[in-house]
């Protein structure tokens, strides 16, 4: 794995970087001036600068209306098409969240259906199909302050445990690979992270579902810069604090699916892992007041 983790937003970078570049040629092409075309559009000048350089991203409207600006306007549907292709790759929260959390988690659903081989790194937290209603709350808790996106909660909790029926199902299979530090990074509640702890166990008897925890005492091949998942040969789905990143060009596959075997390779499974999971539940226990009213995370009042 390249030594930091910009792989996907570099070449969602390339990508808008790309785009910005078939605008300045077709303005260039018209004889005209930043200032000009801006003028023309009635943007601010700076607005034409930005979207050439890639600092920003336009809209549909921006390029319908630089291609009629230039003269360009047989140039309109690719640009249109290579523009959404860069929304797939980089999905901001504030957008594909805007109307709750329901819908995304219909869509996890609905790729789910279409896949074989799940592949998900964890490094901090509970991969949404292992998570326990009470967890997965207190996550999208979070997401819903972070984002201040509508609440649907209740919505959004429902869909998540709907998920995991996929789980049961025997065409499927589930490769997770978890740090020990996911298991104990304070992010509910010390009775919620102990309930979560007792699902991780359950949930690793599954016959088709393989889990695997990286001790803290393991030497790492690659080091475990973000999560990630991988759907099948297709996809990987890797969440920012202000975007999705979709990422499907096969290079790209490769690269996460050889980063996911490496720490694949060092993880402990079976019986070994369940005791990392247990010296986990052990320590919080002893921690813990009894009242589930401790460890609370920022904001989790």
């Amino acid at each position: 794995m390249p030594p930091n983790n910009t792989s996907g937003a570099s070449s969602v970078h390339e990508a808008r970087g790309a785009l910005g570049k078939r605008l300045r040629e077709l303005r260039t092409s018209a004889a005209l001036s930043g200032r000009q075309l801006a003028e023309s559009l009635s943007w601010p000048a700076s607005k034409v600068s930005k979207l050439e350089n890639g600092r920003q991203a336009p809209t549909d409207d921006d390029i319908r209306g630089w291609t009629q600006a230039t003269g360009s306007q047989a140039e309109t549907e690719s640009l249109l098409a290579a523009l959404h292709t860069l929304e797939v790759q980089h999905a901001e929260w504030q957008r594909i969240l805007r109307t709750g959390l329901k819908p995304r988690q219909q869509e996890l659903i609905e790729w789910g259906e279409r896949t074989r081989l799940f592949r998900a790194f964890e490094a901090t937290v509970i991969p949404g199909l292992l998570q326990t209603a009470e967890y997965a709350r207190a996550r999208f808790a979070e997401s819903i302050r972070r984002l201040q996106l509508p609440n649907d909660i209740n919505e959004a909790v429902a869909a998540r445990l709907r998920r995991q029926e996929i789980l049961y199902r025997p065409d499927k299979r589930f490769h997770f690979v978890l740090t020990e530090a996911a298991l104990r990074f304070r992010l509910c509640p010390s009775d919620v992270m102990l309930g979560q702890m007792d699902r991780l166990i359950s949930f690793s008897q599954l016959p088709n579902v393989r889990l695997g925890i990286i001790g803290f005492e393991t030497q790492y091949a690659t080091s475990p810069w973000h999560g990630f998942w991988i759907y099948d040969a297709e996809r990987v789905l890797i969440e920012t604090f202000s975007a999705a990143l979709d990422l499907r060009q096969p290079q790209e596959i490769e690269l996460y699916g050889h980063a996911f075997d490496q720490l694949a390779a060092v993880a402990s499974y079976g019986r070994p892992a369940r005791a990392i999971i247990n010296r986990s539940i052990d320590d919080l226990a002893s921690e813990s007041t009894g009242d589930g009213s401790d460890f609370r995370g920022p904001g989790d009042d």
